[in-house]
């Protein structure tokens, strides 16, 4: 091992011309032995609690699941599609709960639009922690399209289970690389680390795309970040021309390049 860090990936649904099986007996041959997992509630054909048993089965240890989005705008809106929320995620974390995942990874906006937020998405966030924390659960907020709400909800929010996941891919190509580390210092529990062009939300490799790793590191660094160096790649564009396993053997090597250069920071 590199370092003090461990190396962790994402179980992607998104990787193309694979399935999610392919995806996890890769990630297991590949070094990684730590992963996160998309909990989020969709029709697949291999459902997330059966990547849960294929991904322990491995070997492979589960560090957070990264819960679903959709529509989690309502919840900064009056009515029952917001109440609702509040039950959903309640019950994701439960069953993240009996599943021996200690952390959740939530969005509080999806798109590039959203309501501003309020008393009334704070007052449901709450509720949300408040249970996950009843359980001994962890709850990390990340970074998506739009400032202000991470600011708002851990301005207002200061239980010691509440932090943020920060993403690097988001930051780079959504805020243009603006993001005060100093404010959220000692509360970023979670990363997800990937490369772009500022074209769009790419999830390329570290090192395959435009951001200054050195500085990003640094500034990781000072704000104290002890946990995994995570990346969140996706098997799509030009990786399709190598196999899913040597996919996840470079990404490996690339985590580990990571790593070594968070300690030289």
């Amino acid at each position: 091992m590199v370092g003090m860090k461990k190396l962790a990936v994402a179980v992607s649904n998104d990787n193309e011309k694979v399935s999610v099986q392919e995806t996890i007996t890769a990630i297991s041959k590949s070094g990684f032995k730590n992963v996160f997992i998309q909990w989020y509630d969709k029709d697949w054909n291999f459902s997330q609690e059966e990547q849960v048993k294929l991904c322990r089965s491995l070997g492979l240890n589960i560090i957070f699941a990264h819960l679903g989005y959709q529509n989690i705008n309502s919840i900064w809106l009056e009515g029952d599609e917001g109440d609702s929320l509040v039950d959903r995620y309640k019950n994701d974390i439960r069953k993240c709960k009996e599943n021996d995942i200690p952390m959740v990874v939530m969005h509080l906006t999806s798109h590039f639009e959203a309501p501003m937020y309020n008393e009334i998405g704070l007052e449901r966030l709450k509720k949300i922690i408040k249970f996950a924390q009843e359980l001994g659960m962890k709850v990390a907020f990340e970074n998506t399209k739009i400032k202000g709400y991470l600011e708002y909800v851990l301005d207002n929010i200061k239980d010691e289970n509440v932090g943020i996941c920060f993403d690097s891919g988001h930051c780079h190509v959504h805020f243009n690389d603006e993001f005060n580390f100093e404010k959220f210092k000692d509360r970023i529990f979670a990363v997800h680390l990937h490369d772009n062009d500022k074209s769009d939300d790419l999830h390329l490799m570290p090192f395959d795309g435009t951001i200054d790793w050195n500085k990003l590191l640094t500034d990781l660094k000072n704000a104290h970040y002890e946990a995994c160096i995570t990346l969140e790649l996706c098997y799509r564009y030009d990786y399709l021309k190598i196999s899913i396993e040597e996919f996840y053997k470079i990404g490996y090597e690339r985590a580990k390049r990571v790593a070594e250069l968070y300690e030289k920071v």
